[in-house]
């Protein structure tokens, strides 16, 4: 799935996840077209036409518009007879039997990404509710946006050769600060892996932690550990306490530490750091 792809997908949850919580009959949006100023309606929801499909939203033109101009939510109780925007897409909207609208930009790291619009066939206001719905969805997209951007970071990091002793052999662990640096890749891919929405980017990370702790020696006994076991004591290998490695993989401190004594009960060890020791001799950590 492309970034672009990938993208869209959120855009679309985050719409049925506001009509939902608004009950608003109609959500659409899209993404902000790269290299370009301006954003491509591609997600539509509860339409009754295809009147918005594909159109195309100029930085500062209607409502929209404006919002990526702004950088901030915007609303109308009466698009066709609004002041406040221009009126380039009147038809679309008119076709489509729209009246009140409001406008809600993604911005990740100071960038508008895309917009999220809500809206209803007659003319009243949006209140305060529908409006923090909105911008909830909105800020949803924005965190989704940035762990994938993370992830990708961290996979490219993570190839071979990146970062790991581009001079070692096969099965040759790197050295000193750039084999801890490998350790806290490994960490941070684990950690991320369960919040990522897309499966084809989520099995690209737990491969790619796959390659890190192949630069180990050859296992000295098979050890099976669940998933979250490992993504624990990643978090401890890399020096996090129980409450750094429960904020980190979004689990309670009572829920990192039940994981934590059954990977050290399976590795027959009796303390953290034993238990960090036998996962490395394992191959279950790099």
């Amino acid at each position: 799935m492309t970034a672009d792809a990938s993208g869209a997908a959120e855009i679309r949850g985050a719409l049925v996840r506001l009509r939902r919580a608004t009950g608003l009959p109609v959500a659409f949006g899209g993404l902000v077209e790269p290299g370009r100023p301006r954003v491509r309606i591609s997600e539509l929801t509860g339409t009754a036409t295809l009147a918005l499909s594909a159109l195309a939203v100029v930085s500062g033109n209607g409502l929209g518009g404006k919002a990526v101009a702004l950088a901030r939510p915007c609303a109308v109780t009466d698009y066709s007879m609004s002041r406040q925007i221009s009126h380039e897409y009147d038809a679309a909207v008119a076709a489509e039997g729209l009246r009140s609208v409001l406008a809600v930009p993604v911005v990740v790291r100071r960038r508008v990404r895309g917009v999220l619009y809500g809206a209803l066939r007659t003319a009243q206001p949006l209140g305060d509710r529908t409006l923090s719905a909105a911008v909830a969805a909105a800020r949803d997209v924005e965190q989704a946006l940035v762990v994938r951007e993370e992830a990708r970071a961290l996979l490219a990091a993570a190839r071979p050769g990146a970062g790991t002793g581009s001079g070692a052999g096969a099965g040759e662990p790197a050295a000193g600060a750039a084999w801890e640096q490998v350790r806290e890749a490994h960490a941070a891919l684990r950690a991320l892996a369960p919040r990522i929405a897309d499966p084809a980017l989520r099995a690209e990370l737990l491969s790619a932690c796959g390659l890190l702790t192949a630069a180990t020696p050859e296992p000295a006994a098979a050890v099976r550990l669940a998933p979250r076991e490992v993504d624990v004591l990643a978090c401890v290998a890399a020096g996090a306490t129980n409450a750094g490695a429960a904020a980190r993989l979004g689990l309670s401190a009572e829920t990192v530490k039940a994981y934590l004594r059954s990977a050290m009960r399976k590795l027959g060890a009796h303390t953290r750091g034993e238990a960090v020791t036998a996962a490395r001799r394992a191959g279950v950590l790099p």
